[in-house]
């Protein structure tokens, strides 16, 4: 177990849910420690627990048992109202599906990461159009969601959870909506991003070739790491 230079680190995770008169144990005692700026992937069969996993992590969800630290600072002693003003700072999140507000304009989402904290500034607004010069869409910042494609789509995702300068970011099957030309792409894009902003990865995802990007591969089997 890392100490507390680790950005993120997780103590005998623990999950069950109740399906009928039966409990399933879904994570079953789960360590993890991410150091800044390190990328690290998740893989692991369906019903394996990646995104409870993930949701945990993110705080989205509350464990059994166990404990989350986020940069030393455990999740348990945050209150619902803490938790959520801590995340908007502390990460970032990048899912399958897109999430883009559909009625804004691409530099519009990307801003809502700072919108999320106050009402963005100058400087706020000088970092999203930055982002979307980074991710390759500065000419598509005032384009709406319909008039992208998946792939730039997912590329407004990536610069909007990276919007706050986040230390860690958490992606959960990013690819899943891609083609396989274009899943290349983009995590090629997420680990680059995140190596320039020094910002820690955790990336779950069902393809071997992508984790194994990342500088460190995780396998999750049965709710427990698998050697």
């Amino acid at each position: 177990m890392a100490d507390a230079r680790s950005v993120l680190r997780a103590a005998g995770l623990r999950k069950n849910y109740r399906s009928g008169d039966a409990t399933l144990e879904v994570l079953r005692g789960v360590d993890l420690a991410i150091a800044p700026g390190e990328s690290v992937s998740i893989r692991g069969e369906s019903g394996s627990g990646k995104s409870t996993l993930l949701n945990l992590l993110a705080g989205l969800d509350r464990p059994d048992a166990g404990e989350i630290f986020w940069s030393a600072e455990s999740t348990a002693k945050l209150t619902l109202g803490e938790l959520t003003a801590r995340r908007g700072r502390f990460l970032g999140m990048v899912f399958q599906a897109y999430y883009l507000i559909p009625e804004i304009d691409t530099l519009a989402n990307v801003l809502m990461g700072a919108r999320m904290l106050g009402s963005p500034t100058a400087a706020q607004r000088e970092r999203a159009a930055a982002l979307l010069q980074r991710v390759g869409l500065a000419d598509r910042a005032h384009h709406v969601p319909a008039h992208l494609s998946g792939g730039e789509r997912q590329r407004v995702a990536v610069a909007r959870a990276l919007m706050n300068r986040p230390p860690l970011l958490l992606a959960d099957e990013p690819t899943g909506n891609l083609d396989e030309r274009t899943g290349d792409e983009v995590i090629a894009l997420l680990l680059q991003v995140c190596a320039e902003e020094n910002t820690a990865l955790a990336l779950v995802t069902h393809n071997a070739a992508h984790a194994a990007k990342t500088q460190r591969q995780l396998f999750l089997h049965q709710g427990r790491w698998r050697d």
